[in-house]
């Protein structure tokens, strides 16, 4: 009998049972009833928290999706940026206030939040107060809104699109469905522009009705909510919910009362951090279990191994080991390293079932191939790129470049110091730039200090592991690379001299290294897509009218630490290239010789820009010391490397594996101060990673830190390979392990198509599409203050989570064979 046929219980029965349901419930609702603030100053109950500027506003690239007033709904940051704006959908460059001020009254509950913008003149605080299971929300002013802000000035909150997507709105009597493409509504103001219209307004505004795990109602109780659709402005806009502040009024102008609805009982599910990838059958294997504070522990874990029949066999089952608290949530291990047989194997703990993954001799042997074979050729600029029937790109900034302005204030960290140390006068064509080099990350700028770094990490693993992996034809004369078409030369080779001729052009123009070069506005440098419909591929001609003035600016201060670093690369490529080509290893030798001597002689040229005018000075110069005396053995270098000892001990991590690789050509007593410095630094690194259960430093900040992640791994197999006795090989295996899902917040390899579960939603060129480019490396898990781990699979364009970058890929496909190496032994 079906239960539509199945007849009504009898009154007295169906009354006794919603009494007995109602009883059950009444603990959890009673739990879940409001929200308190916590110890680490956020409103707090099971399924919301409610972040009242626990988080600002990025100062290196704007706004960046974390700021304001926030909401985490069972588990999900979905909502980001409460505060005053100027614009009902504003884009990342667009002003936002700065902070002067963030009070915390326990007593009240209450958070108060001073901010302003300056160049108007005008402040503003921010209250909220815990109300009705909810928030009140209210913008307070001193004085009225200057004439300039009325009419633009409003509070918005910003609702992540993938978390609303399919779903449905209702404001007042009318409903609606959250778009799943940005479809307007959009006007014209009186003087031509384009203006954003809301979808609707109204005084009451529910998100997701149907959902109570996304469900969010807001009250205005003065002015009106609009519903806004952000991605017509932009791709990486959000949802906006606004209300305009009124003119002439002070005091509360602004006051929405905001609640979340919560399951009762609801637990975040446990998240089985392990590695996509596998493991070899002789390296350690711990599983990591991710687990709510209210949730109950997760008791016993299995590992089955999976035949070709389907058929699983237990191959071990062990209660797992509780390591502690971390952030917002609990930890415990499940430790499977005895299991040695080879095979395929899935864990199941705490109702969940993880992708099958290998043990396996060769688990790691083709983990890189997606990376040299398709990343590295999709990010190569001044070359047309196509794979099978694809077209990534045709051949792109044929019109490199023009010249800065002096005392230029750029985006995206670029910016020209009072000297153009340049033959070329601002705005003239400068030939010789139009060859070589990478797209730096997501976006399209040829950054010299990221070129430098990845030309060494290349010729890092090209001269300690010879991989000879021939996948691509790369063809510098016609300017094109087919993807998964050998041509009898080994990739790395290619690769390494792509980077290199970037590099050297900048030698050849100039006599020194540059910046770099980055598009002339924001409508070039956001744009999405085919890097040949950027600009037109011709030179600008200045005298022409309708000349589209399109072509890329080039930043030329000749700085001190990027030309350590640029010949420090130019030496070790030198090295790389010899036998391959032999003029441009010679040229590059013969350049950085003369670097080396240039700025000897002269007062080091300190000006520096956010991170694109090199690194520390001494840093970049023990590089190039160590590289020349490589390839050179000249004693002067060694010499010199002697008196940069003050920069090895201080910033020991990053420069670990530079002396080391010059320690054979150096003296026993170098040799014996660096093993001191090594010992010393194991205990080091042993405190910087206990505070997680990873085993890895994971760091905080705007950025998240896989390139940490893969530069310590790496160093710790330098560090093997020079002291065994001091150093195992688990450190740089746990590097590949957090990479491939031993992480938090989910198991997702942050390795593009490297994997059973893999990152499918990154920032790269393609992100407006919602896809990825294999091969590359994202930046992981982004630690939002206080304590709240993130990385989001379904939304790519956060790019402190997101965003490929080509000196990660190197210094992972470096990582691999590492690991490799050190597996073999």
């Amino acid at each position: 009998m079906t239960h539509r046929n199945r007849p009504p219980a009898p009154m007295h029965r169906r009354v006794l049972a919603a009494a007995i349901l109602a009883i059950a419930a009444a603990p959890a609702l009673a739990a879940d009833a409001g929200l308190k603030l916590n110890a680490q100053e956020y409103f707090s109950r099971p399924g919301l928290d409610v972040l009242v500027f626990n988080n600002y506003y990025d100062g290196l690239f704007s706004d960046s999706k974390h700021a304001g007033v926030e909401l985490i709904h069972h588990g999900v940051r979905t909502a980001t940026n409460g505060d005053v704006r100027l614009s009902p959908t504003p884009e990342q460059w667009d002003p936002v206030a700065l902070m002067v001020d963030r009070k915390v009254d326990a007593k009240t509950g209450t958070v108060t939040t001073r901010l302003g913008y300056p160049n108007e003149k005008f402040e503003y605080d921010i209250r909220v107060t815990p109300q009705d299971g909810g928030v009140r929300m209210q913008v307070v002013l001193d004085k009225p809104l200057p004439k300039s802000l009325q009419g633009r000035a409003g509070f918005n909150m910003e609702f992540l699109p993938s978390a609303y997507f399919g779903k449905s709105w209702t404001m007042d009597a009318r409903d609606g469905q959250f778009p799943l493409y940005p479809t307007g509504p959009s006007g014209r103001a009186a003087d031509g522009a384009t203006v954003r219209l809301p979808i609707v307004t109204g005084k009451r505004l529910t998100l997701a009705p149907e959902d109570p795990q996304r469900r969010v109602t807001i009250q205005a109780h003065t002015g009106e909510l609009g519903l806004y659709d952000g991605r017509n402005q932009a791709q990486n806009g959000w949802y906006v919910v606004r209300t305009l502040l009124p003119a002439g009024k002070s005091g509360t102008v602004m006051e929405w009362t905001l609640s979340g609805n919560t399951v009762p009982g609801w637990t975040r599910p446990t998240v089985i951090g392990h590695s996509q990838v596998g493991y070899h059958p002789a390296q350690r294997k711990v599983a990591v279990l991710e687990n709510d504070r209210n949730a109950p522990a997760p008791g016993s874990a299995r590992l089955l191994r999976i035949d070709a029949d389907g058929s699983e066999h237990e191959a071990l089952a062990a209660d797992t080991a509780r390591w502690g608290q971390y952030l917002r949530y609990d930890y415990y291990t499940f430790d499977f390293s005895g299991v040695r047989t080879p095979g395929l194997y899935v864990i199941e703990a705490a109702g969940q079932r993880t992708h099958a993954f290998r043990i396996a001799q060769d688990v790691y042997a083709t983990a890189w191939h997606p990376t040299l074979d398709v990343f590295m050729p999709v990010q190569m600029d001044h070359m047309f790129v196509n794979e099978a029937y694809r077209v990534w790109h045709g051949r792109s900034h044929m019109d490199d470049a023009r010249q800065v302005a002096p005392n230029k204030e750029h985006f995206d960290l670029y910016g020209q110091g009072p000297d153009l140390d340049s033959p070329f006068q601002p705005g003239e064509h400068i030939p010789g730039l139009d060859i070589g080099g990478w797209f730096d990350a997501g976006d399209f700028d040829l950054r010299t200090q990221t070129h430098y770094a990845t030309v060494m990490s290349l010729v890092d693993t090209w001269e300690q592991f010879r991989p000879t992996r021939d996948e691509t034809t790369i063809d510098q004369k016609k300017k094109h690379v087919e993807i998964h078409v050998p041509d009898g030369v080994p990739d790395m080779l290619q690769q390494i001299e792509h980077g290199t001729l970037m590099l050297i052009a900048q030698h050849r123009v100039f006599g020194h290294a540059i910046p770099g070069i980055v598009e002339p506005d924001l409508g070039q440098y956001t744009h999405l897509g085919d890097a040949v419909t950027k600009t037109d591929g011709k030179v600008d001609d200045p005298s022409d009218p309708d000349s589209p003035n399109d072509d890329r600016l080039a930043f030329t201060t000749n700085t001190t630490a990027l030309n350590y670093g640029s010949a420090a690369a130019l030496a070790a490529a030198s090295r790389a290239l010899r036998g391959y080509n032999d003029a441009l290893a010679e040229e590059c030798l013969a350049t950085a010789k003369r670097v080396w001597e240039f700025e000897h002689s002269r007062e080091p040229n300190l000006f520096q820009v956010g991170n694109t005018t090199g690194g520390n000075p001494e840093d970049e110069e023990l590089r190039a010391a160590v590289q020349l005396l490589l390839t050179t053995d000249d004693a002067g270098y060694a010499a010199r490397i002697g008196e940069l000892w003050p920069a090895i001990d201080a910033r020991f991590p990053f420069n670990a594996p530079y002396a080391l690789a010059a320690m054979p050509k150096m003296d026993a007593a170098f040799g014996a101060k660096l093993r001191a410095r090594a010992e010393a630094f194991k205990a080091e690194r042993a405190a910087m990673v206990s505070e997680n259960p990873y085993g890895v430093l994971i760091t905080r900040g705007g950025w998240a830190g896989n390139g940490a992640v893969v530069g310590m791994a790496a160093a710790n197999y330098r560090l093997h390979k020079a002291f065994p006795d001091l150093f195992g090989i688990e450190d740089t295996l746990q590097g590949l392990n957090y990479l491939y899902g031993t992480h938090p917040d989910s198991n997702i390899s942050f390795v593009s198509a490297v994997g059973a579960k893999s990152k499918q939603v990154a920032y790269g060129n393609n992100r407006a599409d919602f896809s990825f480019i294999a091969g590359g490396v994202v930046p992981g898990v982004l630690v939002l203050k206080p304590d709240f781990p993130e990385n989001k699979e379904d939304w790519p364009f956060l790019w402190g989570q997101n965003e490929y970058v080509i000196n990660l890929g190197a210094s992972y496909i470096y990582l691999v064979h590492a690991a490799q190496d050190l597996l073999r032994q």
